[in-house]
C-alpha cells in the first residue's frame, strides 16, 4: 500500500476551474494512475481533501504508486510525493492510542416495506453523525476515547456523475483519540475505509501514534 499527497494549487483559478465537485476530484485521482487507465483495471483508492493552514492537500490511499506528474495535475509543482504505507500498516498493534482524522458520509437505510431496498438517507445532526461513527467503532477494529473525539467540520459537498445532475451529499470530518482493539479489522478500517461513497473523498481514516 501507499500513502501520497499533492498541494492542491488553489493559486492558479484557472488550472483547477475543474475541480467543482467531488466527481472532478475523482476523475483526477483515476487518472493518476495511467497504467490502469490504460488497462481497463480500477483498483480501490481512498483518498479526502485536508486543508493544513492556508494549504489545501490531496491525501491517497492506493495499492500502487501514483503517476506523480498525473498526480500534480490541479497541483503545486513539485508538491506530490508518495511513500510506501506497508512498514505503518505492520506496526500496528492492539491496545496502542492513535489520533485520528476521518471524513464520512454519514448515512442511514430507512426501511420502505418488505421485500423492498431501504432507501438511503443522510444523518443530518451533529448527534446523528457522531453516533454513525460511535456505533461501528467495535467492528471497525477500534474503540474510541470517550471525551476525546469530536466533529470539526460538517457541509454538505456537491456531488455529480458524468451525464447525470447535481446533488449534495452530507460530510461530516471527526478528529480525536482511539484505541485499538482489532490489529485486523483496523487494518483493513485504514485500508478499505469506512462507510458509503469510498470512491469520492470519503471513508479514508489517517492516524499518528501517540
Amino acid at each position: 500500500m501507499y500513502l501520497s499527497r499533492v498541494e492542491i494549487d488553489v493559486m492558479d483559478r484557472r488550472k483547477i476551474k475543474d475541480l467543482t465537485h467531488l466527481g472532478a476530484y475523482h476523475n483526477w485521482v483515476e487518472t493518476s494512475f495511467p497504467d490502469e487507465v490504460d488497462q481497463g483495471t480500477r483498483t480501490r483508492k481512498l483518498w479526502r481533501v485536508d486543508r493544513i493552514g492556508d494549504h489545501l492537500y490531496l491525501l491517497l490511499v492506493s495499492e500502487g504508486k501514483p503517476d506523480l506528474n498525473a498526480l500534480e495535475k490541479y497541483g503545486v509543482p513539485g508538491s506530490a510525493e508518495t511513500k510506501c504505507y506497508d512498514s505503518f500498516l505492520d506496526s500496528i498493534c492492539r491496545d496502542h492510542l492513535y489520533r485520528f482524522r476521518v471524513t464520512l458520509n454519514p448515512v442511514r437505510a430507512v426501511p420502505q416495506g418488505e421485500g423492498k431496498r431501504g432507501r438511503v438517507m443522510p444523518e443530518i445532526t451533529a448527534e446523528q453523525q457522531l453516533h454513525f461513527l460511535e456505533s461501528r467503532a467495535e467492528r471497525l477494529g477500534f474503540e474510541l476515547i470517550p471525551e476525546e473525539y469530536q466533529i470539526v467540520e460538517r457541509s454538505w459537498e456537491p456531488f455529480r456523475k458524468k451525464g447525470q445532475r447535481m446533488i449534495r451529499l452530507n460530510k461530516a470530518t471527526y478528529e480525536g483519540t482511539l484505541k485499538v482493539t482489532d490489529e485486523k479489522l483496523f487494518y483493513n478500517t485504514l485500508t478499505s475505509g469506512i462507510g458509503k461513497k469510498k470512491a469520492y473523498g470519503f471513508g479514508m481514516m489517517t492516524v499518528i501514534p501517540l
